[in-house]
This record gives structure tokens, sequence and C-alpha cells, in this order.
């Protein structure tokens, strides 16, 4: 490997830390996006009210059935 001059290396270092403040910045609003839980419920309204209407119903079949146990 090719000896490197204290100047190409720091102009390397330089260089990467520009390259790790656009990965930290992409990073960051990817992770944002990701834990949007608001932004998840509005694009699945229809699924979730459906899922809480099965939960729902599950446990109104399973509350009836122990009172009729009783």
């Amino acid at each position: 490997m090719a000896q490197r001059s204290p100047a190409e290396i720091r102009s390397s270092m330089e260089a990467n830390r520009a390259q790790l403040a656009v990965s930290m910045e992409n990073l960051h609003g990817e992770l944002t996006r990701l834990t949007d839980w608001r932004a998840h419920v509005a694009r699945h309204r229809r699924e979730l009210l459906i899922g809480a209407a099965v939960v729902g119903l599950a446990l109104g079949v399973r509350s009836r059935r122990r009172r009729r146990r009783r």
C-alpha cells in the first residue's frame, strides 16, 4: 500500500466525517418515520378497526361462556 501524505489523510478523514454526517441524518429521518405510530394508525385504520372488533368479539364470547359455567 502506498504511503499517504498527512494532507491526504486529513482530506480522507474530512470526507469520511461528511459522509458520516449525511448517513446519520438519513438514519434519523428513517427512524423517525418508522416510529411514527400515528402515521401507522392512519395508514392502517381499517385493519386496526377490524382487529379491535375481532378481539372484542372474542372477549365477549369468552366472558359469556364463563358466566354460563357459574
